[in-house]
């Protein structure tokens, strides 16, 4: 999967599934998500998971942290691209986003904005790592989705805490490419049915 054909599919749909419960799986098979983001599963089941979706041409991410039995190194980044072959992570971890690039999967690299000190580690993650998109969490503080904009050139993607549909446009408006949400009733949300023209950094 190339960085342009991602973006695409997010700029196309505007919204991410993260799955954290088995019983949601199906759930985002037809909600018109742009990607999944996989934060369950075990060695033995992850594969099966990420065919799911990409036999209906979803493109899903694996989250490598929340996965049983996954050694958060070089070796279970190989497992990954080589056995399960998503298409590609989800990571708040500067090593595994490195590893990731090394097997030519897509990156995503997940902050949590807690405080002053950590936007600033962050922004030094990112120009480190150069992951292909950011996530910055909670998606409810979408004035640093434009702050994170005028120091980086990859996209951001909010998530985190979205309860309703207002807070996912507010997200966009501000310049997520896309919003991420664990609340399957919110997968279905039409959100793409206006332009987001990205605000002035």
């Amino acid at each position: 999967m190339k960085r342009t054909d991602f973006y695409a599919e997010l700029e196309a749909s505007r919204k991410i599934a993260s799955v954290k419960e088995e019983k949601f799986l199906e759930k985002a098979l037809d909600a018109g998500v742009g990607a999944v983001v996989l934060s369950i599963g075990n060695i033995g089941n992850i594969a099966r998971y990420v065919q799911l979706y990409k036999s209906h041409g979803i493109l899903v991410f694996v989250h490598p942290e929340r996965i049983g039995g996954m050694s958060q190194d070089k070796d279970g980044i190989a497992f990954l691209a080589r056995c399960v072959k998503p298409d590609g992570i989800v990571t708040t971890r500067n090593n595994l986003v490195k590893q990731a690039k090394k097997h030519g999967l897509l990156t995503v690299q997940r902050f949590f904005l807690v405080d002053s000190d950590a936007i600033k580690s962050s922004l030094e993650s990112v120009r480190e790592t150069a992951p292909d998109a950011v996530e910055i969490m909670p998606g409810l503080l979408p004035e640093f989705i434009t702050e994170f904009r005028r120091h980086i050139s990859v996209p951001v993607i909010a998530g985190g805490l979205l309860s309703n549909r207002n807070q996912m446009v507010e997200a966009l408006r501000y310049g997520a490419i896309a919003v991420s949400m664990g609340n399957y009733r919110l997968w279905k949300e039409k959100v793409n049915d206006e332009p987001y023209p990205l605000p002035a950094v």
